[in-house]
């Protein structure tokens, strides 16, 4: 027997890891332009904010020229009221606002998914322990529990994280849940508990493979709830802390330009409003996709 019949040439074993990637590329190519809009945003917003240091020749909280300078004297979009480049500024703020959103949403879905999960298994007194506490952290505004909590532990950025965090994993918990249970009940589901196969095992290997695509899209939603939250507790006060470069909080520092005519408060707030917008496109075509519905002509 020759060898090209004990093992296959390596161009046909690469082929269908090729053949995933060349219909992912052309998932996209085909996507609608709303879709390849939160791309290009998302893309953009994630380069920036890991290149910031490296885009600009300041530091976040280096003091570079008067106070309020306008828009082109020296610096392109001006300074602050204390003398801090606002491009800068605005670089910086990318990476700490989406980032410490990026990293809060993460650490919402581990807590909210896991419980989510164990939830769904064990359907007795673990359930109704867990889905009442859920109900009770739920029936209280978000937004003003979680003033109260950074008002007691400190406006710290683990303690922002940890906070906004767990009480985001309690939607998460709802939506993780309510997916597995249509999971649990099915028959290959049962067999596999029947084997004696461990908890873990269930949840890697039955039930997460079944739950992708809510679970993507959710997160989606999650993140840009969190950046919102993150940007309105540090408008508030309450958020990140100065010296550090914030979307949120500047535009508190310098709302006081727009009695002048100065829009320079408003560029965060675009920033914000943009980097919302692309995140819904993509999740709103992902939905789509997962769904399997054709496109309507």
């Amino acid at each position: 027997m020759s060898s090209n019949d004990i093992s296959p040439p390596k161009a046909q074993v690469n082929r269908p890891r090729r053949t995933r990637l060349q219909n992912a590329f052309r998932e996209i190519l085909k996507a609608p332009i709303t879709a390849k809009f939160g791309m290009l945003v998302i893309l953009t917003y994630g380069f920036i904010a890991i290149f910031a240091p490296f885009l600009t020749p300041y530091s976040e909280t280096e003091i570079v020229g008067p106070e309020f300078d306008v828009w082109g004297n020296e610096f392109i979009l001006g300074t602050d009221g204390l003398g801090r480049d606002m491009l800068t500024r605005l670089l910086f703020g990318a990476r700490n606002t989406v980032g410490i959103a990026f990293i809060t949403t993460l650490l919402a879905f581990v807590i909210g998914g896991i419980m989510g999960l164990l939830s769904a298994i064990y359907t007795g007194w673990f359930d109704q322990v867990a889905s009442r506490v859920v109900d009770v952290l739920m029936a209280i505004p978000q937004l003003i529990f979680a003033l109260m909590l950074l008002t007691i532990f400190g406006t710290s950025i683990p303690i922002l994280i940890i906070v906004i965090a767990t009480l985001d994993a309690t939607r998460i918990f709802r939506v993780t849940r309510a997916v597995s249970l249509n999971v649990v009940v099915l028959d290959y589901f049962e067999a596999a508990r029947l084997r004696g196969e461990r908890i873990f095992w269930l949840c890697i290997r039955e039930i997460l493979p079944n739950i992708t695509a809510p679970l993507l899209a959710e997160f989606g939603l999650r993140f840009c709830f969190v950046f919102l939250m993150i940007a309105a507790l540090s408008f508030l006060g309450l958020g990140i802390q100065p010296p550090t470069a914030d979307w949120g909080s500047m535009v508190r520092e310098n709302a006081v330009l727009i009695t002048y005519g100065d829009i320079t408060p408003i560029l965060p707030a675009i920033a914000i409003a943009i980097l919302t917008l692309g995140v819904n496109f993509l999740v709103d075509w992902f939905l789509h996709k997962s769904s399997g519905l054709k496109d309507g002509h």
